[in-house]
C-alpha cells in the first residue's frame, strides 16, 4: 500500500531527525507505512573540495548565506512536481491547526531547512510554495521548525490518531482543552472537581464545555473570535461573560498538582 504522505527533507543535519521518526507515534506511522520519508544533505550537491553551501551576502551585513547553486542542483535532481515544498522562515505564514489539516490532505511534502541567515531569496521564488513560521521567535535552524510542522501534520492523517482523541484536543473547535486529572495519585492535596466522580454524563460534557472557555477566555481570548461554536456553547459563553461582569464567575483555573 503507498504511504499516505511522503516527506523529503533537505537539511545539512539529517541526524536530528534519526530520533524523531525512529520514536513514539511516528515511529509506528512509518512501520505502518501510512507517512514514508526520506532525509537528504543538500551538501552532497556542492562542488568545491570544501564542499561549501554557504556565502557572503551582496550589499555586506553579518552573516552568511545558503547559496543558490547546490540547493538548486538538489531541488531540480530530486523534483518538485506534485510536491508541496516549504520553507520553515521566521517570515512565513504562522502554523495553526487550519493550516496543519490543509496539509494533511497533501500527498508529498518537500522542506527546506535553512541556517545562518536564511537562503538566497531566489531558491525562495523559484522552488518554494509556502513559508510557514512556528512563532514570533528566532531559532538556530529550520531542522527543529520543520520537526514541528510535520509533527502538527501527521498526526492529523486517518488512523494514525484516534478520531475520538482528536476530537477533544485543543484547537479542534478552536478553543483550548479543558483541565484533565488523573484517577490515580491521592497524595495530591488538591481535590479533583466532584462533577467528575459523579458518573452523570451530561454534567460532566457541561463542566468540560464551561472549562474549555473559561481557559480560552483567560489565556487565548483572541480565539473566541474565529471558534467554530454552536449553540449550546455560544449560549455558555454569554451566561459566562454575563456572570463574570456581575462578579460570580468561577475559577476555571486547573486545580491540580
Amino acid at each position: 500500500m503507498a504511504p499516505r504522505l511522503k516527506i523529503t527533507i533537505l537539511t545539512l543535519f539529517p541526524r536530528m531527525f534519526e530520533g524523531f521518526f525512529t520514536s513514539s507515534i511516528m515511529r509506528r506511522a512509518v512501520e505502518k507505512g501510512t507517512v514514508e520519508y526520506r532525509l537528504v544533505d543538500f551538501r552532497l550537491w556542492a562542488t568545491d573540495r570544501h564542499r561549501s553551501v554557504d556565502d557572503l551576502p551582496y550589499g555586506g551585513g553579518a552573516g552568511m548565506v545558503l547559496m543558490y547553486d547546490p540547493l538548486a542542483r538538489a531541488l531540480d535532481e530530486l523534483g518538485t512536481a506534485g510536491k508541496r515544498v516549504i520553507y520553515p522562515s521566521p517570515s512565513g505564514v504562522l502554523l495553526d491547526q487550519s493550516l496543519a489539516h490543509e496539509l494533511s490532505n497533501e500527498r508529498e511534502l518537500l522542506f527546506i531547512c535553512g541556517h545562518y541567515e536564511g537562503l538566497d531569496q531566489r531558491i525562495i521564488d523559484e522552488y518554494v510554495d509556502d513559508e510557514i513560521s512556528i512563532g514570533d521567535y528566532v531559532i538556530t535552524g529550520g531542522e527543529v521548525a520543520t520537526m514541528v510542522i510535520v509533527d502538527s501534520v501527521f498526526r492529523l492523517i486517518d488512523g494514525v490518531i484516534s478520531s475520538g482523541s482528536l476530537d477533544e484536543e485543543s484547537f479542534a473547535d478552536g478553543l483550548l482543552e479543558y483541565p484533565q486529572y488523573t484517577r490515580s495519585g491521592p497524595s495530591c492535596p488538591k481535590e479533583v472537581p466532584h462533577v467528575l466522580l459523579s458518573g452523570h454524563h451530561g454534567k460532566i460534557e457541561s463542566w468540560r464545555l464551561e472549562q474549555k472557555l473559561l481557559r480560552t477566555m483567560e489565556r487565548r481570548i483572541d480565539l473566541l473570535e474565529t471558534a467554530s461554536l454552536d449553540a449550546v456553547s455560544r449560549k455558555k459563553l454569554n451566561e459566562l461573560k454575563e456572570s463574570m461582569a456581575k462578579g460570580i464567575g468561577e475559577n476555571g483555573r486547573d486545580e491540580s498538582c
